[in-house]
C-alpha cells in the first residue's frame, strides 16, 4: 500500500512538472505568434495604408508602436508617391456625415451578423439590411 501511494505521488509530481513546462512553452509560443502578427499588421498598414481585420472569432487585435521609436523616414524616391496619394487620403479622411453614418451602421450590422452566425441563428434579415446599407454606400460613390 505504501508503494502504491509513493508511486502515485511521483506520478503526480511528474505530471505537475510536465504541466508547468507545457504551460511555459504555450505562453512563449503565444507571445511569439502575437508579436509576429503585430509586426505583419504594422507592415501591412505601412505598405497599404489600411489595417488588417482579425478573424470573426477574435474580437480585438491592436498594436501599439513602441515609445521613442519612429517610423522609417521617406527617401527622395518615395516623395512623389506620397504627393500623389495625398489627395486620395484627404478625400477619404473627410467623408460626409451621411457616409460616415452608413459605414458605422454597416460595421454594427456586420458584428450582429457574425454573432448570429456563431449562435446558429437565422441571418436573412441582417443580410438584407447589410445589402441595403452597402447599396446606399455604392450610390454615394463609396467603395464597399
Amino acid at each position: 500500500m505504501d508503494n502504491v501511494i509513493s508511486e502515485y505521488q511521483k506520478w503526480k509530481k511528474q505530471g505537475e512538472q510536465l504541466r508547468t513546462q507545457a504551460k511555459q512553452a504555450m505562453e512563449t509560443r503565444f507571445h511569439d505568434l502575437l508579436t509576429e502578427a503585430a509586426q505583419i499588421s504594422q507592415e501591412y498598414h505601412r505598405d497599404f495604408g489600411a489595417g488588417l481585420k482579425p478573424p470573426a472569432n477574435i474580437t480585438a487585435f491592436r498594436f501599439k508602436t513602441p515609445a521613442g521609436k519612429k517610423g522609417k523616414k521617406a527617401g527622395k524616391a518615395s516623395a512623389p508617391r506620397a504627393l500623389e496619394a495625398a489627395p486620395e487620403k484627404a478625400a477619404a479622411a473627410a467623408p460626409s456625415p451621411k457616409v460616415a453614418g452608413l459605414y458605422k451602421q454597416r460595421a454594427q450590422i456586420q458584428k450582429k451578423l457574425e454573432v448570429a452566425k456563431a449562435a446558429g441563428k437565422a441571418t436573412k434579415n441582417l443580410d438584407d439590411k447589410l445589402y441595403e446599407v452597402e447599396d446606399e454606400l455604392r450610390l454615394a460613390g463609396e467603395t464597399v
